[in-house]
């Protein structure tokens, strides 16, 4: 079996599963049950001064049968007493020697800092999470993403923190920044020693259409919350796969955003991450996942020969281009397989309305759009394929006017039925780049033609 230790700035973890700052780490109790599940490390709900929580804190976006696709969350930190928290660390540290606690904080002052910093670690906490993510309540105090947004800020603050930490000090980013880069980049210049991201997306869940109210409604009103779950995955590994490919980002990620399963733990570590964390799934699923987690990455690395799981980090990112370094050359087309088709036609529908208009059905010649680039009409294949399911339901592909857009087999409800095949393409193998460097970006049809 693969070995999932890991090492995070120092941190010795003894799997990268870990437990995001959120309700389910809110008590030394639930962090307890989950190790005992097989969380290798978990960051304690973010603690400071105590505040008051408001009743009705969460709303969902559900997507058919799928329950929060999507969940919003106007809760705030910790609204227990600090003493409180800090003795249950202690308690966590001494029963769970072996697993990482992360204590994550939000204050104002660099004194606050200075003694929360002070009392979080010795309490047992094995590193410090700076909480400049939080995009609702705390924001309008001066804390969370307010700082989150502003480099200079998370900078001087980060720096305010090492002078005084003893352990590990990562710096959670907000996504609700123009270039998370640069906010990165901030705070390592700030001498962070590891970064986590993404915290959650400002966003607004819906609304009582009955009351004319914002959702989760509070009395007569809302407000904006933070916006997370399987929802926001390609944001968040956008974002920490810009990270992980930037020079100047030094020290290890702890990818967060939509994690639900191994699958999606192995997509973030192979965008670089070292840790990932997740709040969404337990909330939904508890804390058992876990249990799947291990045993899908640990049989992943089997199968890909991977002694460890540090040898799956970044094996993504060298993939991840920019749209000018693409191949312009490289071609696929659409093939349906008239032996698993069901007729339904939804792929006619997409691609007519929403696509290329290159899917057609019946097997006579027809009429291509005006604005094709091939020319006559499009010509069913031959023999005219009969479905063993669809009969002559079964639509077919017009090639020379297929794209490779893909949405077709994204609609397709049965699996495997619609593939995108490699074939050889008319242009020659080049970038858009290459093309800016030889001067050939004047294509026809332009706007003074």
């Amino acid at each position: 079996m693969a070995d999932l230790s890991i090492d995070f700035a120092g941190i010795k973890s003894p799997n990268p599963f870990w437990l995001a700052s959120a309700p389910p780490t809110n008590t030394g109790e639930q962090i307890m049950r989950a190790f005992d599940a097989g969380w290798g490390g978990a960051v304690w709900k973010t603690l400071g001064d105590p505040i008051m929580n408001v009743s009705s804190r969460f709303g969902a976006v559900d997507l058919g049968t799928y329950k929060m696709m999507g969940l919003n969350n106007i809760e705030l930190i910790s609204d227990r007493p600090l003493e409180v928290n800090l003795k249950e660390i202690y308690e966590v540290k001494k029963r769970y020697p072996k697993h990482v606690v992360i204590a994550s904080l939000m204050t104002e002052t660099k004194d606050d800092w200075r003694v929360l910093i002070k009392r979080a670690e010795d309490a047992g906490a094995d590193g410090l999470e700076l909480n400049f993510g939080c995009p609702h309540g705390m924001c309008e105090r001066g804390m969370g993403s307010s700082v989150g947004q502003e480099p200079k800020l998370i900078t001087e603050i980060t720096s305010w923190t090492k002078e005084f930490a003893r352990t590990p000090v990562l710096v959670k980013l907000t996504p609700n920044t123009g270039d998370i880069s640069e906010a990165g980049l901030a705070a390592v210049a700030g001498r962070a020693d590891g970064l986590s991201l993404i915290n959650t997306i400002k966003s607004i869940i819906g609304i009582d259409l009955d009351r004319m109210v914002v959702l989760p409604r509070v009395g007569d009103g809302s407000t904006n919350g933070g916006y997370c779950g399987p929802a926001v995955k390609p944001i968040a590994m956008h974002m920490v796969a810009a990270l992980a490919r930037e020079a100047g980002i030094t020290v290890p990620i702890s990818g967060i955003g939509g994690i639900s399963n191994w699958r999606d733990a192995a997509e973030f570590i192979a965008l670089g991450s070292t840790s990932v964390q997740v709040c969404t799934a337990v909330m939904h699923h508890g804390y058992r996942i876990v249990e799947d987690m291990i045993e899908g990455l640990s049989e992943f690395l089997d199968q890909r020969g991977m002694k460890s799981v540090n040898e799956l980090r970044g094996a993504a990112i060298q993939s991840y281009k920019e749209w000018g370094e693409l191949d312009l050359g490289y071609k696929i087309v659409a093939r349906i397989d008239d032996q698993t088709c069901i007729g339904c036609q939804v792929c006619v529908t997409a691609c007519n309305d929403g696509a290329h208009q290159c899917i057609f059905t019946g097997d006579e010649e027809k009429q291509r759009p005006p604005h094709a680039h091939a020319h006559g009409p499009a010509k069913p294949p031959r023999p005219f394929p009969v479905g063993l399911i669809a009969g002559a339901r079964v639509p077919w592909i017009d090639e020379p006017e297929c794209v490779g857009c893909n949405l077709c087999q994204l609609v397709c409800p049965v699996p495997g039925c619609i593939s995108m095949v490699e074939v050889a393409g008319e242009n020659p193998h080049e970038t858009w780049n290459d093309r800016t460097r030889d001067g050939r970006t004047k294509l026809p049809g332009g706007i003074h033609d």
